[in-house]
């Protein structure tokens, strides 16, 4: 069976992935307009009327801008845990509130839609509540974790079980230290409840790299505190010195954060 990922947004100015089959598919956060959505996938060559569910990680604005309109106009199921729901319910940047739409999931109790086998897992960061997700379709396991404060035994876990994964690389050390920001949002941004950073993510996947892993995605980037050939090269150059190939035993690609990917086909 074949799998397709899309990142249609990636960032602090919005979030928005698609993971998909030939016949259906499902969103993983809405942090860009409708419009945008529906172009995006149409240029793509997907079909917005396959959209099975919408699963939301967290309730900041950049994941959840649309999730009402997704929800109640588009009569799409949305999935969340009940903090999470919670949080959207009380946002102000959510337009129409879940009620038909509304699914309520809990952590490590796996859920199908369709053929996907969905299993969301803790993730530290300073929202409502925060999780990654494990989706499971024929040979492929693909995990996403983004806005990731830290990597915790959970997270370590659930990354480890993927051959496809989505992870934040958000900032740069020296960008975020010598950067704009104010020293109270540096502070946030670098906590253990804030962003995973380069050399973070670049070290977890250098000590813990198995070959079952075939694709890396790194997600979330900042646009003030990273780049992306910044984020590419810092995870390239630390799994070169684990004797770990990019583009041999493992391909690397950096998600651009406005700026839609092509539409990735992974066979089994």
């Amino acid at each position: 069976m074949k799998l397709f990922f899309l990142s249609l947004a990636s960032g602090s100015s919005g979030n928005c992935y698609y993971v998909g089959t030939s016949d259906y598919g499902i969103l993983i956060d809405a942090g860009i307009g409708i419009r945008t959505i529906k172009k995006v996938l149409k240029d793509r060559g997907v079909e917005f009327e396959k959209i099975m569910g919408v699963l939301v990680t967290h309730d900041h604005a950049d994941h959840i801008k649309t999730i009402g309109c997704l929800g109640e106009r588009c009569h799409i199921p949305v999935y969340a845990t009940e903090a999470v729901h919670e949080g959207i319910a009380r946002s102000r940047y959510v337009e129409e509130t879940l009620v038909h739409s509304r699914r309520v999931i809990e952590k490590e109790v796996p859920f199908m839609i369709r053929d996907f086998r969905i299993e969301a897992f803790e993730v530290p960061h300073d929202s409502s509540d925060n999780v990654g997700y494990l989706i499971t379709c024929g040979n492929h396991r693909l995990t996403v974790a983004t806005d990731v404060g830290h990597i915790t035994d959970t997270v370590s876990k659930y990354i480890q079980m993927a051959n496809h994964l989505v992870l934040e690389a958000n900032y740069d050390e020296e960008m975020l230290r010598y950067g704009s920001y104010p020293d109270f949002l540096k502070e946030r941004v670098a906590s253990p409840t804030g962003h995973l950073s380069n050399h973070e993510t670049a070290e977890f996947l250098a000590t813990h790299y198995t070959p079952a892993l075939k694709n890396i995605w790194l997600c979330h980037l900042s646009r003030e505190n990273n780049h992306p050939d910044l984020a590419y090269k810092t995870v390239d150059l630390r799994l070169a010195a684990e004797g770990i190939r990019v583009g041999k035993d493992v391909h690397l690609t950096t998600l651009k954060r406005m700026t839609p990917s092509p539409l990735f086909e992974i066979d089994s």
